[in-house]
C-alpha cells in the first residue's frame, strides 16, 4: 500500500521520463572533441554513478519507487550511500548521464544532463515535503547530509 499520490507526483515521473527518452536519442547537432584523457575520465565517473544507483536501489529494497511520495510503512534509510547524500539514486545518474555524454564527446547529451540535474533539484525538493510529512527524523537528516552530493558536515560527524 502507498501514499496518496499528487499529480505533482505523475508529472514528475513523466517528464523525467521523456527527458530519459531525450537523452537516448542519437541527436548529434554539435560534435566535441575532447581529449582522450577527459574522455575516460568522464566515463570513470559514470562507471560510478552506476555503482551508486545499483547500491542505494539495493538499499531501499521494498522503499523504492519512481514516484516522490514515499510508500506507506517505508523506512527513512539513513545508512550506506544515505548516510552521504539524501537522494543517491539521482546523483548516480546525473552522474552517469555527464559521464556517458562527455565519453561520448556530446554536448547535447551534457545539455540534458543539465536539464535532468534542474529536474532532479525540484523533485527531490518535492519529495522531500513529502517525506518530513511522513518522517518525524527527516529535518535532522537533512541538515546532517547533502541533497546530491556530500556536505562538510557529513565527514565531520562521529
Amino acid at each position: 500500500m502507498t501514499s496518496p499520490k499528487n499529480i505533482k507526483d505523475y508529472v514528475f515521473v513523466v517528464i523525467q521520463v521523456l527527458i530519459f527518452g531525450i537523452y537516448v536519442f542519437p541527436l548529434n547537432i554539435v560534435q566535441t572533441d575532447f581529449p582522450v584523457w577527459f574522455r575516460y575520465s568522464s566515463l570513470t565517473v559514470g562507471i560510478i554513478g552506476s555503482l551508486i544507483v545499483i547500491s542505494a536501489i539495493l538499499q531501499l529494497n521494498k522503499n523504492l519507487s519512481p514516484f516522490p511520495t514515499p510508500k506507506m510503512g517505508s523506512k527513512l534509510i539513513q545508512n550506506g550511500v544515505y548516510k552521504f547524500v539524501r537522494h543517491p539514486i539521482y546523483t548516480g545518474i546525473i552522474l552517469m548521464t555527464f559521464g556517458y555524454g562527455f565519453y561520448l564527446n556530446s554536448p547535447y547529451k551534457a545539455i540534458i544532463a543539465i536539464v535532468l540535474y534542474i529536474l532532479f533539484y525540484f523533485k527531490s525538493s518535492y519529495e522531500e515535503q513529502r517525506l518530513k510529512s511522513v518522517f518525524s527524523d527527516y529535518e535532522n537528516y537533512k541538515t546532517k547530509t547533502g541533497r546530491f552530493f556530500p556536505s562538510l558536515k557529513t565527514f565531520l560527524r562521529k
